[in-house]
């Protein structure tokens, strides 16, 4: 018998309406999908009917730590028999900021194939309307919620090129005025994409001060998914 396939799938980072014909067809298709929140993801399978089983491979556990709540072994062992798997995350590409490269890892130990369904991407998104050079840049994902966070607030400044990260709604503000603080007389610019691609998404480009002056007075600004590109 030989092995299924583990399939990589993006899936919308807000709008389902950005979900490809590929990725569509994929997910129909397989025998399993595995997901970061079976609530979240069965909003999309019930959008397109698709009837594939679900379960969830995401599991928060102790002090933080997110660790697979249905075990690799268990996926393995599925494309071992021949069943075909997509992994998807709750919005964009699976292993960008996730635990999907784990899974990743375990599939290509046991030459089992990988294939990516490429689509959306917070962080392609908000590059493609930055309206400055992208042609290098550096992604560092989320910032630590304490420590380590201010070492990822210098490394920041290390960069020669513009750096992409991730922040919540809990911390956006507080980032922004870490990267003030940090900044002291040197001008640091910013473009923060919110929301992007739902209702409410929002682009707000300026400099450091003049973002945060932005988002203390329109405090309900502060609510959302946010994409920050920082450059000087």
């Amino acid at each position: 018998m030989s092995t299924g396939i583990l399939y990589i799938v993006a899936t919308p980072i807000g709008n389902l309406g950005d979900l490809t014909f590929r990725a569509l067809e994929t997910l129909k298709k397989a025998d399993l999908i595995v997901c970061e929140d079976t609530r979240n993801t069965k909003k999309l399978l019930d959008k397109y009917a698709i009837a594939t089983p679900l379960a969830c491979f995401y599991k928060k556990g102790g002090k933080g730590a997110i660790k697979p709540g249905l075990a690799s072994e268990f996926v393995i062992a599925n494309l071992r028999n021949g069943k075909n798997v997509a992994l998807v995350t709750d919005a964009g590409t699976p292993g960008i900021s996730d635990p999907g490269n784990l899974l990743v890892e375990k599939a290509i130990e046991n030459q089992i194939p990988v294939i990516p369904i490429p689509g959306a991407s917070a962080l392609t998104a908000l590059a493609s309307v930055s309206g400055i050079d992208l042609s290098k840049f550096v992604f560092l994902g989320f910032p630590p919620h304490k420590k380590g966070r201010m070492t990822f607030i210098a490394d920041i400044f290390k960069s020669n090129y513009p750096v992409i990260i991730y922040e919540s709604k809990y911390r956006i503000l507080k980032l922004l005025k870490e990267l003030s603080g940090y900044s002291g007389e040197k001008r640091i610019n910013l473009i923060i994409g919110r929301e992007l691609t739902k209702m409410y998404e929002e682009i707000i480009k300026g400099d450091v001060e003049t973002v945060i002056k932005y988002f203390l007075e329109n405090k309900q600004k502060n609510l959302g998914e946010f994409t920050v590109i920082i450059y000087k």
